[in-house]
C-alpha cells in the first residue's frame, strides 16, 4: 500500500470520527464533545427540519441543539453509509442517518424519528478535522413531530 493510500484512508476513519462523536455527544448530551466537533465559523442549515433558519457560529449552534435535545428523555442518532471526498485540508462527507427523539407526554406517542442524510464540509485543524458546514435533509420522519417542541418549551420554563 502507498503512503498516499494510507493517508487518505486515516484521514477517511479521522472524518467519519468526528461524525461518531458528533452523534455521541448529542446523545449523551455532552456539549464540550458536541464543541469539539465545529469550527469556531461553523453554519449549519437544518432549514428542512422544523423550519430552522441557517446558524452561523458554533457557540450559537451548540446552544440551539442544547436548548431543544436538552429537554428530551432520550435521543438516538445514527449514521451510515459514509461517503468522502478528500482534497487536501478539506473534505466533503454524506452521511445517511436515523435520529430517534423520545420524550414522554400527554399529547401522543412518545417518539419522533427523523429520516435523512447529512452533507458536511470538513477542514483539517492542527487539532484534526472539524466540521464548517453542516446541513440535514429530511427524507423521511415517522410520529409526534411535536415532541420537539414539547422539549423545547421544557427547557425554557
Amino acid at each position: 500500500m502507498s503512503e498516499t493510500t494510507v493517508e487518505l484512508l486515516v484521514d477517511r476513519a479521522e472524518i467519519s470520527d468526528v461524525m461518531h462523536r458528533y452523534c455521541r455527544a448529542v446523545d449523551s448530551r455532552d456539549w464540550d464533545l458536541l464543541t469539539s466537533c465545529f469550527t469556531e465559523d461553523l453554519t449549519a442549515d437544518f432549514r428542512s427540519f422544523a423550519g430552522r433558519e441557517v446558524v452561523s457560529g458554533r457557540e450559537t449552534w451548540v446552544a440551539a441543539v442544547r436548548s431543544t435535545v436538552g429537554g428530551l428523555d432520550a435521543t438516538q442518532h445514527m449514521t451510515a453509509n459514509h461517503l468522502h471526498d478528500l482534497g487536501g485540508d478539506t473534505a466533503q462527507l454524506r452521511a445517511d442517518l436515523q435520529a430517534v427523539h423520545v420524550l414522554q407526554n400527554d399529547l401522543g406517542d412518545a417518539e419522533y424519528t427523523v429520516g435523512g442524510y447529512y452533507t458536511c464540509d470538513f477542514v483539517r485543524r492542527s487539532d484534526g478535522w472539524k466540521i464548517r458546514h453542516y446541513a440535514l435533509t429530511v427524507t423521511w420522519q415517522r410520529g409526534n413531530r411535536h415532541v420537539l417542541k414539547l422539549a423545547a418549551k421544557k427547557m425554557v420554563g
